[in-house]
């Protein structure tokens, strides 16, 4: 199954949201990325592995099941999580990137491939419906973490260097 969705970060139109900067989302995706705990309550465990030029490597444990993947970054555009098949788990991937159609408007686009293609039959359809929904769940929650974590100050660069 194949999902994107947008969530809206700034906009121009809806003085009520707080903005955020393009470095502020940016920190926030990759803090999303090096912290998944604090974005996911129902994971167990985070170990970064190893780090290269633009990517890492990270170890995630749900319970007794435990996951591999390589996040890619594309500084102040995109964040990219590969997972590689293993075991009964098919390659997959997600991707977050930033996109700012407008100066004052700031967007990001969130894009899944669960590695498991288009379903046709009824119980199959009505799965990926529901994870399409938990993920865009998981998205708007992960964009109102940011926001809290960015009022606080914790996004800014004074404090990440």
């Amino acid at each position: 199954m194949k999902f994107e969705h947008l969530v809206e970060i700034n906009d121009p139109m809806n003085p009520l949201v707080d903005t955020l900067t393009r470095e502020q989302l940016w920190r926030g995706l990759v803090l999303r990325a090096e912290s998944p705990m604090m974005f996911m309550p129902h994971l167990d465990e985070c170990q970064i592995l190893d780090r290269e030029a633009g990517s890492f490597g990270r170890r995630l444990r749900y319970g007794e099941l435990v996951i591999e993947d390589r996040v890619h970054l594309t500084p102040l555009q995109e964040v990219r999580v590969e997972v590689p098949p293993q075991g009964e788990i098919a390659a997959s991937s997600l991707r977050m990137i930033i996109e700012s159609p407008t100066n004052a408007m700031l967007l990001v686009r969130f894009c899944y491939d669960d590695g498991t293609g288009e379903h046709t039959d009824e119980a199959n359809a009505m799965y990926d419906e529901f994870k399409k929904s938990a993920y865009q769940e998981a998205d708007i929650d992960t964009v109102r973490i940011l926001r809290q974590l960015a009022a606080e100050g914790k996004l800014d660069a004074s404090l990440l260097n």
